[in-house]
């Protein structure tokens, strides 16, 4: 491993059905389906009645928690549309300095040794 590569910033896009193992400390980790699970988490609350679901909802959109719900759900659609400009296209992948992409792997370790393959 080059020394470059060993001070790499080194960012993990991927879900919760892709754990990343091998992290390096610095290693960033973006949960590509946090907004979903947030999502489905918040929804779960709502009745199945529709009147009552839409009660429901507008009490949670006054309430003092819904500004930080709210945060959590920006911030995983921006993690997301940071991803598709990265160039990132199917998940997961491990991105290295904003350029390099290994597909098909969430172990931190395996990515950089592939990376340090394509390296000439």
């Amino acid at each position: 491993m080059t020394a470059s590569a060993s001070y790499a910033k080194t960012v993990i896009y991927t879900d919760s059905q892709h754990v990343p193992v091998n992290l390096s400390p610095d290693t960033q980790i973006v949960w590509l389906d946090a907004a979903e699970q947030h999502q489905r988490q918040i929804f779960a609350q709502l009745s199945a009645d529709p009147q009552q679901a839409a009660i429901q909802a507008q009490a949670m959109l006054q309430s003092s928690q819904w500004h930080e719900q709210e945060q959590h759900l920006l911030q995983a659609y921006r993690a997301i549309v940071e991803a598709w400009q990265l160039g990132v296209r199917k998940y997961p992948a491990v991105v290295f300095d904003d350029r390099d992409i290994v597909y098909g792997t969430a172990d931190g370790a395996k990515a950089s040794a592939l990376r340090e393959l394509r390296q000439p």
